[in-house]
């Protein structure tokens, strides 16, 4: 258990009315803010979907973005996920919601609203079925597999193919399909994980083939640097790479079309070079707390 979970209750569901209000409002400057990206960049309106990173945030404030208009999370410790899961599927669902892992019950049982589901029973369109994708974002450690897949549909953080080929195993024992992104280190930067951005490529299509798994994009984390130059350039790169993986026609890297990369700081730059998920947690919940 990580220290901060010592101090604060992440399975508290109350907050006060101010801190849901800045909440909301936050949410609302964010989605203002990708719609302007959008739009300065000749792209498709609703072309890129927000993910709230929920890091270190309780149920109450993870509910308040719900309400406010987020369709997407995600968490950077699976531990996290473990604690807050059972009270989020409690309260989407009293919201006509399902999150993550309930998809494709979701899907089947007509639950989520009107919407088409692939063979997989996986919907393919979430945010119009009344799913809310539930993804990991951080780095997630073998022992820790079988405690996240009864509620993440998606894991965006798989940068080998040891770590790749244990999760494949873990979803085919459940009979399930969990979907993943590649996570590629496109600044070098020793301090970040994911695989090197030449292995790509090979590794995408590695992963493709195998079972229990569907590979959905690819995902990186922005140089931490000032230069917008060298920030841009590894968001360029990672959508050559996508494109490259896809017109290659490998078997199982058709639906690889994601482009998880930018942030808070550097979410404009991330959707002017095709992103199509932005990851924020400070621009929606403020600055945190606890690390």
């Amino acid at each position: 258990m990580t220290a901060y979970m010592d101090h604060k209750d992440l399975t508290n569901e109350t907050i006060g009315a101010a801190r849901a209000r800045d909440i909301a409002d936050n949410v609302h400057k964010v989605l203002d803010r990708i719609a302007a990206a959008e739009a300065a960049a000749g792209r498709e309106a609703g072309s890129v979907r927000l993910l709230a990173a929920t890091k270190t945030r309780d149920v109450g404030e993870i509910m308040a973005a719900i309400d406010a208009g987020v369709r997407m999370i995600g968490e950077n410790r699976p531990q996290e996920v473990q604690v807050k899961a059972p009270g989020l599927v409690r309260l989407m669902a009293e919201r006509g919601f399902a999150l993550g892992a309930d998809a494709s019950s979701a899907a089947v049982d007509g639950a989520a609203g009107a919407g088409s589901a692939d063979a997989t029973g996986s919907v393919r369109n979430p945010a119009q079925n009344g799913v809310i994708p539930f993804h990991l974002i951080g780095q997630l450690q073998s022992n820790k597999i079988g405690k996240i897949l009864p509620f993440v549909d998606t894991i965006e953080s798989v940068d080998s193919i040891e770590l790749a080929e244990k999760i494949a195993r873990r979803a085919v024992m459940r009979g399930i399909t969990v979907g993943v992104l590649l996570e590629v280190n496109e600044s070098g930067e020793a301090s970040k994980s994911g695989c090197p951005a030449s292995h790509a490529i090979d590794l995408a299509r590695r992963i493709g083939n195998m079972g229990g798994l569907e590979l959905r994009g690819l995902m990186t984390i922005g140089a931490h640097v000032d230069d917008e130059t060298t920030i841009r350039s590894g968001f360029v790169h990672l959508r050559r790479t996508r494109d490259q993986i896809l017109t290659s026609g490998a078997s199982g890297t058709e639906h690889c079309t994601e482009l998880s990369m930018g942030m808070t700081g550097d979410m404009e730059l991330a959707i002017a070079e095709g992103a199509t998920i932005v990851r924020v947690g400070t621009g929606i919940f403020g600055e945190r707390a606890f690390v």
